[in-house]
């Protein structure tokens, strides 16, 4: 009886330490994240690149004690005050990425990175930039140089609300959307090149969890058939959310969107404007808006 005792004893501590060992795997501890990279269509016709090198990206773990918020993406918070403390910040890439904003649109994006990352709780990306400068769509193909204003040293902040949280063993996807009108600011009238000066470069990122955000895609046509330059406007409780334009066979995609009830408004020069109001995007599904004008 005592050997059989024993030998119970001796299974269920194998099981126990056995099962411990399990539970501290690396497997565990780590999920994975992918980042693709879009824009937000540029309005300007004039402007044929819009040109950035991204050489590093950071993710900001939060610890359990932290209740600290951002401001809206892309933008920075002087009240941040754990932001120096490089050890909060998990390195996920450290590459030279060339892209070009314009060719990112109507769901056209840029893998940046598919890594691993610790598990955890984040709620802040520093995106490093260099090499930022336009080129226009004129004979001369005129290129501007622009400076960045602290993005090659500390980094483009990108506040994400809520907090990504990592799971061990699964995985997130992000969508950075590079917003190039508002990040490269004319000076001066562009279309009138005598008192045109130039670019500000002010950036502007909008980080969307695809797991919790709906695509809204379409076509827009007229008696002719497919038009292109329709401009789609995507509105919410009448604030703009964003907008995006038809490509050349009349189609057009907006990812990152959130759960929830829009309007939606096409427009085309000559053409009567069309709003359709109240349409639905859900998480993780694609939802198709037709338009055509008359």
């Amino acid at each position: 009886m005592k050997t059989n005792y024993l030998s119970i004893l001796i299974g269920l501590f194998v099981l126990l330490v056995t099962g411990c060992a399990d539970n501290n795997e690396p497997a565990s501890e780590f999920g994975t994240i992918q980042i693709q990279l879009t824009d937000a269509p540029f309005p300007h016709d004039m402007v044929a690149e819009a040109n950035v090198t991204i050489f590093k990206i950071e993710a900001r773990q939060k610890g359990e004690d932290s209740d600290m918020d951002g401001e809206d993406s892309g933008m920075e918070d002087d009240n941040d005050m754990d932001d120096t403390n490089d050890d909060n910040y998990v390195v996920l890439m450290e590459e030279e990425i060339d892209v070009n904003l314009l060719e990112l649109t109507n769901g056209v994006s840029e893998m940046l990175l598919d890594t691993e990352i610790p598990a955890g709780s984040y709620d802040l990306f520093r995106v490093y930039v260099k090499g930022i400068n336009v080129v226009l769509n004129d004979e001369q193909s005129s290129k501007y140089d622009l400076k960045v204003p602290s993005g090659e040293q500390s980094g483009i902040k990108v506040f994400i609300k809520p907090d990504l949280v990592i799971t061990g063993g699964l995985s997130a996807d992000l969508l950075f959307d590079f917003d190039v009108s508002r990040s490269f600011i004319p000076r001066g009238n562009i279309r009138k090149m005598d008192s045109f000066n130039g670019f500000n470069f002010k950036p502007v990122i909008k980080v969307s969890n695809l797991t919790t955000t709906g695509t809204l895609y379409g076509m827009a046509s007229t008696e002719e058939g497919e038009a292109s330059g329709v401009e789609i406007t995507v509105s919410q409780d009448g604030e703009i959310i964003t907008t995006s334009s038809t490509d050349a066979s009349g189609g057009y995609m907006i990812m990152g969107l959130e759960e929830g009830m829009y309007d939606i408004k096409a427009e085309l020069v000559d053409f009567e404007a069309i709003t359709a109001e109240g349409v639905v995007i859900t998480a993780g599904n694609k939802t198709r808006l037709d338009f055509e004008l008359l």
